[in-house]
């Protein structure tokens, strides 16, 4: 149980810092919302798959763990803001 929950909180980082990477300007929101939200979003629907799968299917319950997450983030993207800027990314200060 303690792999598996490492597992769906390092899919939950790899969606969420996955988002940031790919898509910022979809993400006004704070960096630390977006992947506390996909991380959270990961565990809860990895633990609850688990528990209804009841402990078999790992691999099935990874795989739910990630979709969700990525959908929960997803509501978290504001694309009419991107549209808004024109689609150009925002540069960071180095």
């Amino acid at each position: 149980m303690l792999v598996e929950t490492v597992a769906y909180v390092l899919i939950g980082l790899a969606v969420g810092a996955g988002a940031l990477v790919l898509l910022p300007e979809y993400f006004p929101a704070p960096r630390v919302l977006t992947v506390a939200t996909a991380v959270v979003a990961a565990l809860l629907a990895g633990l609850v798959s688990r528990y209804a799968l009841d402990g078999h299917g790992t691999g099935l319950s990874i795989a739910v763990s990630a979709v969700c997450s990525g959908l929960l983030v997803s509501v978290l993207a504001r694309p009419d803001l991107a549209a808004r800027s024109g689609g150009h990314r925002r540069h960071r200060p180095a």
